[in-house]
């Protein structure tokens, strides 16, 4: 073979190599542990419309099955302050989310189902009802280990829709991932 036709070919196949697509950064069997910290707002449809605003506090744990889908798991709690009441909303729900995991900044959304407990005197008293939520978030891995990030999660519950319309949460969160 000439040599040039050796060059030729070596350098081909090294193009070749280098135009493959890179790996990405997500990887199956990963979990993470995490808090988050936010506002949330319920809408409460009765004589007094305003919304109720005030302070959340959650928990998050995901398991990723793949590179591309996770099991989520959320908890969260809230103190909600209206016009001369108080009010609390508790969660938990489980669910998949499809995660975009491929460079430090991560976008992902999720489906979650689970059970609310509404407590005060704008909600009625005490309530337990079934609810789902749809959550968008955007992660900023520092590192395998650790992320933060952003998350608009809107909930909804299934029996009370025209009493509560409404429960939006926008959160901050911290995790710690492991497992990869």
């Amino acid at each position: 073979m000439p040599r040039n036709t050796a060059l030729a070919m070596g350098l081909a196949v090294l193009g070749a190599t280098l135009a493959l697509p890179g790996h990405a950064a997500a990887v199956e069997h990963e979990n993470q542990l995490g808090l988050e910290l936010g506002v949330p707002m319920l809408v409460v449809q009765n004589s007094n419309t305003s919304p109720l605003t005030g302070a959340g506090l959650g928990l998050h744990y995901t398991y990723g099955f793949s590179d591309a889908i996770n099991l989520v798991a959320d908890a969260g709690a809230a103190t909600l302050f209206g016009a001369s009441s108080l009010a609390t909303v508790s969660h938990v729900d489980l669910g998949l989310a499809y995660v975009l995991d491929v460079l430090q900044w991560v976008p992902w959304g999720a489906a979650e189902i689970g059970g609310y407990a509404l407590t005060g005197n704008p909600v009625g008293g005490t309530q337990v009802l079934p609810g789902f939520a749809l959550a968008v978030g955007l992660d900023y891995r520092f590192s395998r280990t650790w992320a933060a990030g952003i998350v608009l999660r809107q909930h909804m519950l299934f029996t009370d829709l025209s009493v509560f319309p409404s429960y939006t949460e926008g959160l901050i969160r911290f995790g710690y991932t492991w497992g990869w």
